[in-house]
Order: structure tokens, then C-alpha cells, then sequence
């Protein structure tokens, strides 16, 4: 890659400005010199040709626009002179071969997880506490204010003070000199060494606006979720808040994890509030279920698992103009090395996937999901639409700053993460993973609600890309974030785990930046390294809501 700009594709008729480029530069594309008529910032781009109104635009091989002015070679492409626009595609599907990328350096590598008894391995351990609506999250927070410190688990400072040592010290008479010689600061690295219970994770507490007050079927996808997140491998067991009278009802819920797990063994315990005697009651057997949970899930201890255990959500947010050639298709090589393993990578945010919807159709191995895919970008688009809005407007303001200016483009960059293997299955939301190979899931392109969504449908470990930065995180699964740039990547070191602009500044390849990332999930899932959003506590946590409120 040119350390001043890039033709992505040899399809391209517009070039990436790697750095800023001064107007009256000599440049040379494949065989064609121009010399550019304006400055052009660094991640924007501009045209290889002139373009009349009407031309179409194309990057990473594909269309992503149409001008809708008059373009002179060697000018800015900008939100006024192109458009969104992205190319037709049909339900049927062509022949589609993969080669699987070279393997070696990982063939017989494992990862130490939790091993649960229907066969799934966690990256971590955790026991959550779960309200059936949104009435019943103050009695999370009680719950989280009885358990959390006082077991260890407390993520929200970074240290905490045992103003109870000053208790004791009064009360046995010291002096007050004695008083102010007392240690009573902990840090957390001092809190996470003496929990009670070393082998478990932490306790979650996923509260949310839902459960009632909208239609029903915002509330059965509601518990589809939380059931979700129940059985997903990463989870021990899980305390439930219900009030009794919302539309989440308990057997809502009960019917949800029988369908993703008949025979789930894990401890469920649910409270319902209009059935107990008081408040006080509720509470009381509330914190004792969960720690006689805590107790059992501190039996279990990490043991070594094979990589085809890894079922990999990827994700992306705060995209920026290199996003689609350094971290995203970094990201894919990654996803295909792990398909090649034999696990299970999972590719969401189907807003930006549109534009290479034929590609991803022809990806699929069977005609049903090249259809279910079909049909899901269909009816999501018309959705939007219905509602006076459409794909068109997904990129956001600080997309558009960074290069991203319309949708196509930022899709074609997006599904760079999926990288290039067979698409082996098509879910909804809230649809579990139960194929090894490449997945594809059904959400929003907001950050966290497809972070959840992909949570939620069995990811154990999440890779998060993003060029302007994000401190994102999940409750359950470990979330690492990746720049897309050195730049992001040294000033908001606190918050991102691995850096791919080394791909931008020819450190690294696509190839080499994909091992390091899978090389840096094996350690995150073996609990050696943990995510920068972990160490935060970024427990992002929002239920996608597809209906309206009544």
C-alpha cells in the first residue's frame, strides 16, 4: 500500500488519500496520471476520471454512489456531489469456491475456558441477574449494592474505601492518630485477588426498558434474548426479577430456554414480587439464591479447549475512512482463519451490508439462506423506509468527517469483517449459532444493540473495530476494540486493545494483522489478557426493541 494513497480494487474509479494530499500533486494510478485540482483529506478520496451527473462511483470493487454534479479527475468526492446508490441483486445465488488461508501457525492451539456439560466452552464465568421488565430494576440495583463490593466484583471505581476499618478502630478505642494510620484504600487489582469466589467472573446485572408496554412480540423477543443469554457458554446460572403482571411472563422465559436448550442444567432462580411477602422477603431470597450459585459456580475452573469453541462476534462502530482496508479486512482474515479451525465467527449489522447483498447471496451454501438472507434486506429496508428513513441515512456525522459518505461505501467496507469463507447460516435476531463456519446475524447497525444481539445468539468473545474510538463492552463476553489507525490507537490507548493502522503504514498485512488479532482472542479467551472494556466494566446492554409502544 502507497504511503500517500490507494486504489482499493482494480474496479475503483475513486482513490483513497492514505495522508493529505495537497492540490497540484502528481499522481500515478494504474497507468493513469493526474495531477489533483483541490486538497484532499487524509482517509477521503477522490476521482481517478471525470465523472458526468448520473456516473456511477464505484469502491472496493462495488457501487457506492452516483454523482449527482459535474466531477473533474483529480477533486474531492464529498456528500454534494455523490450519492448513495448500491447495486441490484437477485435471490438466486452463483457457484461460489473458498480457499481456506494457511493454518499452521495455529493447528493444536488451544484456549483455557469454562467446559459446561451440553458441550459449549466460556472465555469467562459469570452469574447474572436478569428483570423481566423494566419495574423491577430497582430491585437489580439493591441486589448489585448487597453483592457486588462486598464480593469483589465491584467495576465501577478503580478503587474502593473500607470505612468500616475506621468502624473498628474507633470501636476499640483507638487513638485518633492510630485512626489515620489505618490502610483503608483498595485497588481493584487488590479487589480482584481477594474475591470469594476466584473462579467466577463477576456478577452481571442486565437491566433494561422493556418487557412490557410495547406489543407482545417485543416481549417474547425480549425473553428469546435473555434466554439467550442464559445459556450462553460464558454464563454459570442467573437470578430473575419478575413482577408478575407485565407481558414477559416467567414461562415466557422457561419456554425460551427449553427451545435453545432442552435439557439446560444450569440453575435458574426466579422471584416474583406480586406473589412475596414483602420487598424485604424478595431481596433477602434473592441474595441468598444467588450466592449459593456463586458457591457452585466457583467449582468450575478453566481447562484447555480447542479454537473451534470460539464463536467470534464481529462488530464495528465509530467507522472511519480507513476502517475498510486496515481493521475490517484484518478482522477478516482472522474470521477465516477461524473458520478453517473450525469455529464460528458471526457477521451482524445487516444496514451495512447493503450493497454487497448479491456477493453475500452467492456466499451461502444453501438457497435457503441465500433466500432468508434476500428476504431479511428486503424487509429491513422496507421497514425503514415505512418509517420516512432508509439505509441511505446510516452513516453518522462522524462517518461522513472521516471518508465515509454513504452507505454503500461504508458497507463494502463493513463486511470486509466476514472475510471470504461460505456463508453456512442465516439467523434473525436473537437466533442461536450452531454451525461451525461463517454466520450471519440479523441486527441494527447500533453498536450495542448488535453487540447484544450477537451476545445473545452464543458469541463467546467479540472483536470490535472502529476509526474515530469507542468504549463499548458487553456483560458477558470479553470485547476487544481495534483501531483502525495508529493515531486513534495512541490517543485512546486506555480504551483499545489492538492497533491495525500497522496496516496502513505497511508494518503489517492483512494476513499478518489477522493472526496477531486471532492470536490476541485465543489469550483474552484463555483470561491472560483481559479486554480494555473488561477491565471498565463496559456492560453495555440494549435489547433491539422492533416494535411500537402501546
Amino acid at each position: 500500500m502507497s504511503n500517500q494513497y490507494a486504489q482499493i480494487d482494480p474496479k475503483d474509479n475513486i482513490i483513497v488519500a492514505i495522508q493529505g494530499l495537497k492540490e497540484g500533486m502528481e499522481v500515478s494510478v494504474a497507468g493513469e496520471q493526474l495531477t489533483l485540482k483541490e486538497d484532499i483529506k487524509q482517509k477521503h478520496k477522490f476521482a481517478l476520471y471525470d465523472f458526468a451527473i448520473g456516473d456511477e462511483i464505484f469502491m472496493y470493487g462495488v457501487l457506492i454512489g452516483k454523482a449527482v454534479l459535474p466531477i473533474a479527475q483529480g477533486c474531492a468526492i464529498t456528500i454534494d456531489n455523490v450519492k448513495h446508490a448500491s447495486a441490484e441483486y437477485k435471490e438466486s445465488k452463483e457457484k461460489f469456491t473458498w480457499t481456506a488461508p494457511d493454518i499452521s501457525n495455529f493447528e493444536g492451539r488451544t484456549f483455557n475456558g469454562f467446559h459446561r456439560k451440553d458441550g459449549k466452552v466460556g472465555t469467562a464465568n459469570y452469574w447474572l441477574v436478569i428483570p423481566l421488565t423494566f419495574c423491577e430494576n430497582r430491585n437489580v440495583d439493591v441486589l448489585e449494592g448487597a453483592l457486588a463490593e462486598k464480593l469483589g466484583y465491584q467495576t465501577k471505581k478503580d478503587f474502593a474505601v473500607d470505612t468500616d476499618a475506621l468502624i473498628a478502630k474507633y470501636k476499640e478505642g483507638a487513638s485518633a492518630d492510630e485512626i489515620f494510620n489505618t490502610p483503608i484504600i483498595t485497588t481493584k487489582e487488590e479487589m480482584v485477588k481477594n474475591r470469594l469466589f476466584p473462579n467466577v467472573d463477576g456478577i452481571k446485572f442486565l437491566k433494561h426498558d422493556g418487557g412490557c408496554g410495547g406489543i407482545r412480540q417485543d416481549s417474547e423477543t425480549l425473553c428469546k434474548l435473555l434466554a439467550g443469554y442464559i445459556t450462553n457458554p460464558n454464563v454459570a446460572g442467573a437470578t430473575v426479577f419478575s413482577l408478575g403482571c407485565q407481558n414477559a411472563q416467567i414461562e415466557m422465559l422457561q419456554n425460551a430456554i427449553n427451545a435453545i436448550a432442552p435439557n439446560n442444567d444450569k440453575p435458574v432462580h426466579y422471584l416474583e414480587q406480586q406473589q412475596s411477602a414483602s420487598e424485604r422477603s424478595l431481596i433477602e431470597e434473592a441474595v441468598k439464591h444467588t450466592f449459593i450459585g456463586l458457591t457452585e459456580a466457583n467449582k468450575l475452573t478453566r481447562q484447555p479447549a480447542p479454537l473451534s469453541k470460539l464463536v467470534l462476534g464481529l462488530e464495528c462502530g465509530g467507522s472511519d475512512g480507513f476502517s475498510g482496508i486496515s481493521a475490517n479486512p484484518g478482522l477478516g482474515y482472522a474470521s477465516d482463519l477461524l473458520v478453517a479451525l473450525g469455529g464460528s465467527p458471526v457477521l451482524s449489522e445487516f444496514p451495512e451490508l447493503n450493497g454487497v447483498e448479491q456477493e453475500i447471496i452467492n456466499r451461502c451454501v444453501t438457497e435457503h439462506d441465500a433466500k432468508k438472507f434476500y428476504d431479511l434486506m428486503r424487509a429491513y429496508s422496507a421497514a425503514a423506509v415505512a418509517v420516512g428513513s432508509g439505509f441511505e441515512n446510516n452513516p453518522s456525522p462522524g462517518n461522513i468527517k472521516d471518508g465515509l459518505i454513504t452507505d454503500a461505501m461504508k458497507s463494502a467496507g463493513a463486511a470486509k469483517k466476514g472475510g471470504t469463507s461460505p456463508v453456512v447460516e442465516v439467523l434473525d435476531y436473537t437466533e442461536q449459532v450452531t454451525k461451525p463456519g461463517l454466520n450471519l446475524l440479523c441486527t441494527p447497525g447500533n453498536d450495542v444493540e448488535s453487540t447484544t444481539g450477537l451476545v445473545g445468539s452464543g458469541c463467546n468473545v467479540v472483536v470490535f473495530t472502529t476509526g474515530l474510538g469507542t468504549p463499548t463492552g458487553n456483560p458477558v463476553a470479553p470485547v476487544l476494540k481495534m483501531s483502525s489507525n495508529t493515531n486513534l490507537y495512541e490517543r485512546m490507548n486506555d480504551i483499545i486493545d489492538i492497533n491495525a493502522g500497522t496496516v496502513i503504514t505497511g508494518e503489517d498485512t492483512i494476513q499478518t494483522m489477522g493472526e496477531k488479532i486471532l492470536d490476541h482472542v485465543i489469550r483474552v479467551a484463555s483470561g491472560e489478557t483481559p479486554s480494555k472494556a473488561v477491565l471498565h466494566g463496559n456492560n453495555d446492554f440494549i435489547p433491539w426493541k422492533r416494535g411500537v409502544s402501546l
